[in-house]
């Protein structure tokens, strides 16, 4: 594969040639490494089933087993993907935009991959200008899964340029949307009165 485009997006004001560049290279079954509010993510269009694998392939898992949160732009077709109840939508209602990934019963509607049938999908409405404006531009969700890095110190990477030379060969386009940070979202299983999977950015708490 060639080397990844480097797209630099301002934060504040995401310059809209540059989302359609990078949501072209989405709807053309490409991969993109994006900032988030919390660490920098990988992402493709969750309809389109090869660029799944790929991702799952970059992160050295099976696509039946990894765990992919959808990101929305908005709650407003969140029940197209997930089973809600009125308490749950009013919590995340609340606490979206933000760091947190809100584990929900999956509906008919999310795609299979790799034959499996996800009985559970994460929901993401991340506080990032760029991520929005993307999924917005889209028009559906964006399938991601986080950057991890192998360093044991720094779990997370957080420089785009350090992100681009690591993984220019494996994915279309690397978005530098500024520093990352290192700490990923909260986990939330929103079908189980919101039981904390994974600590992280967030604190559930201050939205219950």
């Amino acid at each position: 594969m060639a080397n990844a485009v480097f797209i630099q997006i301002h934060p504040d004001n995401p310059q809209p040639k540059k989302i359609q560049e990078a949501v072209s290279i989405l709807r053309n079954g490409g991969i993109i490494i994006y900032p988030t509010d919390t660490i920098y993510g990988i992402g493709c269009d969750i309809h389109n089933t090869r660029a799944v694998e790929r991702v799952c392939q970059i992160k050295g898992v099976k696509a039946d087993k990894v765990n992919l949160s959808f990101i929305c732009s908005d709650l407003t077709h969140i029940s197209d993907y997930a089973k809600i109840d009125t308490p749950t939508y009013k919590v995340m209602k609340k606490a979206l935009p933000g760091p947190f990934t809100f584990v929900l019963d999956a509906s008919s509607k999310v795609p299979r991959y790799a034959g499996s049938k996800k009985k559970t999908v994460g929901i993401r409405v991340p506080d990032n200008r760029i991520a929005l404006a993307l999924v917005s531009e889209l028009g559906n969700p964006i399938l991601s899964t986080s950057i991890r890095d192998e360093d044991e110190v720094l779990e997370y990477s957080t420089d785009p340029e350090l992100i681009y030379e690591k993984y220019r060969n494996l994915v279309d386009a690397v978005i530098d949307g500024g520093p990352g940070n290192n700490i990923a979202s909260t986990v939330v299983d929103a079908a189980n009165n919101f039981e904390v999977l994974r600590e992280g950015a967030g604190d559930i708490e201050e939205y219950l």
